[in-house]
């Protein structure tokens, strides 16, 4: 499985809506085992279908537990993090719910080695249909409703650089030394 790295085409670009008539589709249930073996072989927490070279408004989300089990708990509370079984998202919208932003490190699969500070909404209202059609209309907070906001901008040629913070873009290398440190650290340390 190859995952398209920042520079392909595809991923600067909408995807198409998903025809609901077609949601049982064999091409269909083949993209969403290719975003689920790309989840595995990567691994992440999220694929959208554009990061896999397929133009489509198809997101594949989760945060297994086994993530976090290298996560100190005072972090996981900090972040809002908790597991998410793997779900797929269809033709999914997203929204603000409230005025709360919260800022934390976020990498991507199609921008390998670098991470930064991204601002996002602590809290989201989402709506999608799921593989067999069903409707779905949800709140989503925390580390959960940031997930969902990363993949979805795939879904509209936007990658996480053009919402972080510039002076915190940084190697996952350098990510390391700072991962652990609170956000008002980093912000003092890069004169955010």
């Amino acid at each position: 499985m190859t995952i398209l790295q920042a520079g392909a085409p595809v991923l600067r670009r909408n995807a198409h809506p998903v025809d609901p008539d077609k949601l049982t589709s064999p091409k269909l249930a083949e993209l969403i085992d290719a975003l689920r073996v790309g989840l595995v072989e990567a691994p992440g927490v999220g694929l959208a279908a554009p990061q896999i070279g397929v133009s489509l408004r198809v997101v594949l989300v989760q945060d297994p537990p086994e993530f976090h089990a290298r996560v100190p708990e005072d972090r996981l509370a900090e972040l809002e993090r908790t597991p998410v079984a793997p779900y797929v998202l269809i033709n999914p919208e997203v929204e603000a719910v409230g005025e709360e932003r919260r800022t934390f490190f976020e990498g991507c699969l199609s921008v390998d080695g670098y991470c930064a500070l991204v601002p996002r909404a602590r809290t989201v209202r989402v709506r999608w249909l799921d593989p067999s059609g069903r409707y779905h209309e949800e709140v989503r907070s925390g580390w959960h409703a940031r997930i969902l906001q990363h993949e979805i901008d795939h879904l509209q040629g936007i990658l996480y650089v053009e919402r972080m913070l510039p002076r915190s873009f940084m190697t996952t290398l350098s990510y390391a030394e700072w991962v652990q440190k609170p956000i008002e650290a980093v912000h003092a340390a890069f004169g955010l």
